[in-house]
């Protein structure tokens, strides 16, 4: 167990070393490196790790269906790992507690994503269910700054409907 915790760190330091570098503009080494650690952990990693790395990379894409399909990844581990945890009566998890958080900000990031791709439906759906979501947010930096993402990005949905 104490081996796999270690491993678990090390995965989600690899993964915070190539965010790094992606939140300093290097776009195309933070998707290399991400792109490595998915062919490492792949869709049977710990849904903590594919949720995060999945979320990411997402912003790493040049193509806004690839952004998309990256999303989704992370929605769908994320659904997986909080899915276990609610059926779990004995309690969540840290990995699932630290997971629900995401959502809120995963709902958004797929509303962008639909909403770039013109299909209106699914981004109100996804922006709906991120508004749906904040509940789990603390009201603190975090909290706020994804509140406030969602309320952006409902004023964009509505200058879309409108045509402006």
């Amino acid at each position: 167990m104490e081996q796999r915790e270690v491993l678990g760190d090390a995965v989600m330091t690899r993964i915070g070393q190539a965010v790094m570098l992606l939140h300093a503009g290097d776009r195309e080494e933070a998707r290399n490196r991400l792109g490595v650690i998915w062919s490492e952990i792949g869709e049977r990693g710990a849904a903590l790790h594919r949720c995060t790395l999945a979320h990411y990379m997402a912003d790493t894409q040049d193509d806004p269906g690839d952004e998309l399909a990256w999303d989704l990844r992370a929605l769908t581990a994320a659904e997986g790992l909080t899915g276990a945890a609610d059926a779990d009566s004995g309690g969540e998890s840290g990995d699932a507690s630290a997971v629900r958080v995401l959502v809120p900000s995963l709902h958004l990031n797929l509303a962008a994503d639909y909403l770039k791709l013109q299909r209106f439906e699914a981004a109100r759906i996804h922006l709906d269910r991120a508004w749906g979501a904040v509940g789990v947010l603390e009201d603190d930096g975090y909290g706020g700054g994804i509140r406030v993402a969602i309320g952006r990005m409902e004023q964009r949905m509505r200058g879309s409907a409108t045509g402006e």
